[in-house]
């Protein structure tokens, strides 16, 4: 796939999102256009990451890059950590949201949302040699389960599973190895994280990819900003429309969107 060079990507430090305040327009000083400010947490390949070159890569920097060159504004790009992201678009630090967010009820009473662009699952990676088959096995006072900090797999996990044992840790790397060290039962995350985790230590984890909850992916906006919601949604279909979304799969999921098929679990894009 061409990589789009339109626009200029500076990344910032969540610590120093302090020297941000919230825009009044789309213009800076004179007729500038005003950057657009994306924020996301660059630790969740393939969609958030850092490139070899420790640039921003993945499925959701080429689509602010091409949101923003379709919005005719530079594109900055904020590394935001998972938990800050919400209030930092609430208090105008960032536009956007683009950072592989599920739309939910409790979210949307803070923020608004785009249509969605990806259908993925809440699943399970356990030990290789678990018992465990589905999220219907997991029970109170015989599993403890690990989830990563105000992620939509702890949500569930304290809506769908009360009294069970829990630990609640910062990465999803942490997560998995508690897995694979026994000191966990389950990690209830997303398909794709599940996936790659699996693929990291076959020898001591298992993934259970069929969804216990399916979710729909969106970009994360401001409710006042009803003109940027419009723009976004027309952006959005167009991308489908064009075929970039498969672009985008192709190049960075390739053996992903493979495995999927081969197990037979829906592929995510929409």
């Amino acid at each position: 796939m061409k990589r789009f060079s339109f626009v200029s990507v500076a990344v910032l430090v969540a610590c120093c999102l302090g020297s941000c305040g919230k825009p009044d327009s789309e213009h800076g000083a004179g007729d500038a256009p005003r950057p657009f400010v994306v924020g996301m947490e660059l630790a969740y390949p393939p969609f958030e990451m850092r490139g070899p070159d420790n640039r921003p890569d993945g499925i959701s920097v080429r689509m602010a890059e091409d949101l923003a060159a379709r919005l005719g504004r530079p594109l900055e790009i904020r590394d935001v950590a998972w938990d800050g992201i919400i209030p930092a678009l609430q208090s105008g630090k960032i536009d956007a949201i683009i950072s592989s967010m599920t739309r939910t009820p409790e979210r949307e009473k803070a923020i608004a949302f785009s249509d969605g662009y990806v259908t993925n699952g809440l699943c399970l990676l356990v030990a290789k040699d678990s018992s465990i088959q589905s999220g219907g096995d997991l029970k109170v006072g015989v599993h403890k389960v690990v989830v990563k900090l105000a992620t939509t797999g702890h949500q569930w996990a304290r809506a769908a599973l009360p009294g069970i044992e829990m630990a609640v840790l910062d990465t999803s790397a942490a997560c998995a190895l508690e897995v694979a060290q026994g000191k966990a039962d389950a990690f209830i995350y997303d398909q794709i994280s599940i996936y790659r985790h699996w693929r990291a230590d076959e020898a001591r984890t298992r993934p259970i990819l069929h969804p216990i909850r399916e979710e729909t992916w969106a970009v994360g906006l401001r409710k006042a900003d009803t003109e940027l919601i419009t723009e976004v949604n027309a952006f959005l279909a167009d991308y489908r429309a064009k075929g970039k979304f498969d672009e985008l799969a192709e190049r960075y999921m390739a053996g992903e969107k493979a495995a999927f098929e081969a197990m037979g679990v829906p592929f995510i894009f929409h």
